[in-house]
């Protein structure tokens, strides 16, 4: 990472779109713009790179001509999703942002002083419409913070035995429901569904002696704990075959870039259902994704070693190398600061959840998108959901209101931004919204 490196574009030091970082996403242009062509497919949604404020238009761009000597076909940018884009391969991908990077030095007059051309491919990031980045082929959620499943383990469970006996050999995961992924900024309604109902405890007999509570009964209604998670996903960048498996060693040929995933749960729909098979209404309505796909690249300064594993994990998910990433996260619940962690924490990393996904023989295809999980840290403010921020809701959270939170209401937004800052650079991923409507 090149920290001196300038953009003749003003970037503001506080940022997360430097030269260093131009991630990729998918726009619809200004609608000024847009009532300026007749043609269908000159409004159509776009590939975009982020770089300070602004969006810089690759569709556009492209008619330029400067990306001719990199013999791709460019047509990958006038697709509403990054799938086309990223099947063109790293090594394609990767010259085009360096084409872009050098594009934008503040010492290249190439488009610097075209201000015709400049007119037209850069747009302010305050006007265009972010779209959902990618066509998400499958979504996998794992389970790869130790300090939230320990947590988990610790209210639902034995909490001297808070970890169950698998998780320290596996990347635990589920499949989910990748229909119901949508970009940050997209509302939702909170979800409805089966869960159960604590019964009034009876006052004591006569006599003294206390009588047993009745059983909880079964109800349907809106979720009464609807809860957020705090997660980073990987964007899969190369196929396999059904029957092939990628490594540890390999593992990053195949991973093109990371986003922010907001995983929505509803708690207590959730903790009825999930035994025996495990997630399913309580997940799959809504998880809001960041529009910005930060390129393993641009955070390659960012590598840490992860924590020991203990005890020692099998040959096929044993790598070397730093292999998790220095990652700082932060969640707002409306204009509140709820938490503040960092995805260094994880256990598995994203080479060893790649590689144990695929040692079965699971074939994975472009767009496929990977969440780790709730990301927890060691300390309670750094805890990923609210599940644990609130201790089960014994532990309520005053917001700025001065009101309370134990799970979330209708009408709360939450908010979760993500950033790496070293040596003066910041590489951030923006943000990731949503918004909870009622019940319908």
């Amino acid at each position: 990472m090149k920290s001196n490196l300038k953009s003749w574009i003003p970037v503001n030091k506080n940022s997360d779109f430097p030269i260093q970082n131009l991630p990729f996403g998918i726009f619809s242009p200004p609608k000024e713009v847009i009532a300026k062509h007749d043609k269908a497919k000159d409004i159509l949604p776009r590939v975009g790179v982020a770089i300070g404020d602004y969006v810089l238009d690759l569709l556009e761009l492209k008619k330029t001509g400067v990306f001719n000597s990199l013999n791709f076909d460019t047509n990958a940018f006038a697709k509403s999703t990054l799938n086309d884009f990223i099947f063109l391969g790293k090594k394609t991908t990767n010259a085009v942002r360096a084409r872009i990077s050098k594009l934008l030095e503040e010492r290249n007059p190439e488009l610097r002083d075209d201000e015709k051309t400049r007119a037209k491919v850069l747009h302010k990031m305050s006007e265009v419409e972010m779209l959902l980045p990618l066509e998400i082929k499958d979504y996998t959620d794992f389970y790869s913070s130790m300090e939230h499943a320990r947590n988990v383990g610790m209210m639902f469970r034995d909490p001297a035995n808070a970890l169950l006996p698998n998780w320290k050999h596996l990347p635990v995961g589920y499949h989910g429901r990748s229909s119901s992924i949508v970009v940050s900024g997209t509302n939702f309604h909170r979800p409805k569904g089966q869960m159960l109902q604590a019964a009034i405890v009876p006052a004591a007999a006569v006599g003294g002696l206390p009588l047993p509570p009745p059983p909880a009964t079964v109800v349907f209604g809106p979720s009464k704990q609807l809860d957020f998670e705090l997660e980073m996903a990987f964007v899969i960048g190369k196929e396999t075959k059904l029957g092939e498996s990628v490594t540890t060693k390999n593992a990053e040929e195949y991973i093109f870039g990371m986003m922010l995933f907001n995983d929505w749960s509803a708690r207590d729909i959730q903790s009825w259902e999930y035994v025996p098979l495990g997630p399913f209404l309580g997940k799959n309505f809504c998880s809001s994704l960041s529009p910005w796909v930060v390129t393993m690249d641009a955070l390659e300064s960012f590598r840490i070693a992860g924590p020991k594993q203990e005890p020692e994990v099998l040959p096929y998910l044993q790598y070397s190398g730093n292999k998790n990433y220095d990652i700082n996260l932060e969640v707002l619940i409306n204009d509140t600061p709820v938490s503040k962690s960092n995805f260094k924490y994880m256990y598995w990393n994203i080479c060893q959840q790649l590689a144990h996904h695929t040692v079965n023989g699971c074939n994975i295809r472009i767009g496929d998108l990977m969440a780790s999980g709730t990301i927890s840290g060691p300390t309670p403010e750094s805890f990923g959901s609210m599940l644990e921020l609130t201790w089960k809701g014994t532990k309520p959270i005053k917001m700025s209101d001065g009101s309370a939170r134990k799970f979330m209401n209708d009408n709360d937004t939450v908010i979760m931004r993500g950033f790496s800052e070293k040596d003066g650079v910041r590489i951030g991923f923006g943000e990731v919204k949503g918004k909870v409507l009622p019940a319908i």
